[in-house]
């Protein structure tokens, strides 16, 4: 039986790992005027300081929704502080806009010595991040999942230490489907069916945030036709008909009538779910653990199913999820390099008991250390446990290399596609030729 539903909390967009950013002055123009209080703010001691034989290091995250987060990384930093009195580290939490406030920071020469992020080129060629290969030996390396190792990897160098592992899926109701007479979809025709017999009245079938699934399913759909986007040899690849079929489905959702928009709180929160304004929505894992505690055992969970009958694709059709998640990084040029780096690896390489806490006692994440995700017992069985399941099977992630200027391109050539019915094999092509030419300019 469902609990019933206490007020929703507030949280963050919790995306496939944020690598969209690149550096450029326009764009920084852009931003400056908007961001600048809050840099300033934030980082007034980025540089860091060493007073009286006292190293000061900042280090910025991003608002995680999960309580308790910001308290445990001001903890993980006070008893760092308490083994090495000599070494202060200064948290800060940074509400609002953290891609922007980051790009700016870093742009403007303010950035702090320590921060979450996803490592790009544009920072990698710009001496921005430092690589940080030499934070973990061979041995322990072994022990990190390789593909979280290649998602923080350009040009052969480490440039990211994982600290969570997210993934996401669709949950739904089993409730409603029984009285439905509806199993779980296996496929995307499937689930458009079941969106459209689960709505009834104010409640709608279906919830992929709040813009029709315009930024949640922009990957995820394409991968689940068999596309992808660039390749491990730098190719684009998603001008092909899998891809088209895919927004092309993304359209028909939209046209009906059992997508749930205007919600109160958007897909990386539960809410939705949980007051029964829908009966399936697309979240995170991390959102698992308030499910449970309102839902008990009315809720499933399972990858975006396949797009049976795609093709043009460099694979065939499969179930999608987003390998994602946060990732320490490194200011390059921080005048206490040696003591950033020494913290970040006390903290995310050799703390495992930090790792194994951020990432299993306020939301569900997987620990990126293998030994730590094989010992998560709440990881182990029902829901959680089909969710690393899938994650494992499914996961993917998109390329180092994808800027900003490419998700721009992509992300209003699907806008068009859904909201004004455009072409969407002009539309593909369009955006996969300007992601060839920011992709030539990143590789010279």
């Amino acid at each position: 039986m469902a609990k019933q539903q206490q007020a929703p909390i507030i949280g963050d967009p919790r995306l496939a790992g944020w690598r969209r950013h690149p550096l450029d002055r326009r764009a920084f123009i852009r931003t400056l005027t908007f961001a600048a209080g809050a840099v300033y703010a934030g980082s007034r001691q980025a540089q860091g300081t060493v007073a009286q034989g006292t190293t000061t290091l900042t280090q910025w995250y991003h608002q995680y929704g999960e309580a308790g987060t910001e308290d445990a990384v001001r903890r993980y930093a006070q008893e760092y502080t308490e083994a090495n009195p000599n070494v202060e580290v200064e948290v800060n939490w940074t509400v609002g806009d953290y891609p922007t406030i980051l790009n700016t920071a870093l742009v403007g020469g303010q950035a702090p010595d320590l921060f979450e992020s996803s490592p790009n080129l544009d920072w990698v060629r710009n001496g921005l991040i430092a690589p940080l290969d030499d934070l973990i030996p061979e041995d322990i390396r072994a022990d990190f999942n390789p593909r979280e190792l290649a998602t923080n990897t350009i040009e052969g160098q480490l440039y990211g230490v994982k600290i969570v592992v997210d993934t996401g899926g669709i949950y739904y109701r089993p409730s409603y489907l029984e009285q439905a007479g509806l199993q779980p979809p296996t496929n995307v025709d499937e689930l458009i069916a079941a969106a459209t017999a689960l709505t009834d009245g104010p409640v709608k079938g279906l919830f992929l945030g709040n813009d029709g699934g315009i930024s949640s399913m922009q990957q995820i759909m394409p991968w689940a036709a068999g596309s992808d986007f660039i390749t491990a040899d730098n190719q684009v690849v998603f001008d092909n008909p899998a891809t088209i079929l895919a927004y092309e489905k993304l359209r028909e959702l939209n046209q009906t009538d059992a997508l749930l928009v205007g919600a109160p709180t958007d897909w990386f929160q539960p809410d939705s779910l949980i007051q029964g304004l829908v009966a399936m929505q697309w979240g995170g894992l991390w959102a698992m653990p308030q499910v449970t505690e309102e839902l008990e055992d009315d809720f499933g969970f399972i990858a975006f199913p396949p797009l049976a009958g795609a093709s043009g694709g460099p694979a065939q059709p499969t179930p999608a999820t987003f390998l994602g998640g946060w990732s320490q990084l490194v200011n390059a040029k921080s005048p206490n390099l040696d003591a950033a780096k020494a913290y970040a690896k006390y903290l995310w390489v050799d703390n495992t008991e930090a790792q194994r806490d951020f990432n299993l006692s306020y939301g569900f994440h997987v620990p990126p250390r293998i030994s730590v995700a094989q010992a998560a017992e709440p990881l182990q069985s029902g829901p959680p446990a089909e969710a690393v399941n899938i994650l494992n099977q499914y996961g993917r992630s998109l390329s180092p290399l994808w800027t900003g200027a490419m998700g721009a391109a992509l992300g209003d050539a699907v806008t068009r596609i859904v909201r004004e019915g455009a072409d969407a094999t002009a539309e593909v092509t369009a955006a996969a030729e300007t992601t060839r030419q920011e992709l030539q300019r990143l590789l010279g």
